[in-house]
């Protein structure tokens, strides 16, 4: 809840019998570790919960590790474009949830994180869910390209706040005529695409993903790289 209403969270909890617990956050996503502190308003005194999107089943806790039930949509898009075959690198990948939507079409999706509670709730899911073409990793993701061996296909940028000070490493993860997704906060259209020029770009859309705060909004640049010089 939005409100801290305890009342009204009771009243809520009664009417919903598939809900267990009513939560009011006391921060925003916070630190490295994209992080969330929350008040339990009423039920059960936890932050931990099951959810189901598309087929697919998460752990998820809502205090240890960042999750985006709002981006489902978004998830599915990705997956809509993908080529069948994929080499995918899900750079900010929390517990999993674009990994495990995108791995039915990849060949192999390296997910990575630096919060090491994200990484083992993501290894539960990848059992949940019988997925087996995901590699966990943790690590701080601006090293990756210095210890990984594949160039990819894809990758996925999933950290609004910083995921475009990440593109220098992302581009060298990407194979030429690869793609890039990087998820960023802004406040007017086209604000990041001088940012981008910087770098190798043959194709780059912005895309509205969702309203984020007053004044804020949740884009997505789609960019593909330029391909190798003949």
């Amino acid at each position: 809840m939005q409100e801290r209403d305890a009342a009204g969270a009771e009243k809520l909890l009664a009417s919903r019998p598939s809900l267990h617990t009513v939560l009011y956050p006391l921060s925003d996503v916070e630190g490295e570790f994209r992080t969330r502190r929350f008040e339990v308003l009423a039920g059960i005194p936890t932050a931990k919960t099951r959810y189901t999107e598309y087929g697919h089943r998460f752990v998820i806790d809502l205090e240890a590790a960042y999750f985006s039930a709002r981006l489902s949509s978004e998830r599915q898009r990705i997956l809509s474009l993908m080529a069948s075959g994929e080499l995918v690198m899900d750079m900010f990948a929390g517990v999993g949830p674009f990994a495990i939507s995108l791995a039915n079409s990849a060949s192999f999706v390296v997910a990575c994180d630096i919060n090491a509670a994200a990484v083992r709730i993501m290894v539960k899911n990848l059992h949940l869910n019988r997925t087996r073409n995901v590699l966990p990793v943790l690590s701080d993701a601006h090293r990756l390209a210095d210890v990984l061996p594949w160039r990819f296909d894809r990758i996925v940028m999933n950290y609004p706040i910083h995921a475009f000070r990440f593109m220098p490493t992302a581009v060298r993860l990407c194979r030429k005529r690869g793609t890039i997704h990087c998820y960023a906060l802004v406040s007017e259209e086209e604000e990041l695409l001088p940012y981008f020029d910087r770098f190798p770009v043959d194709k780059i859309r912005e895309k509205y993903v969702r309203s984020y705060s007053p004044g804020k909004w949740h884009a997505v640049y789609d960019i593909t790289l330029e391909k190798e010089d003949d």
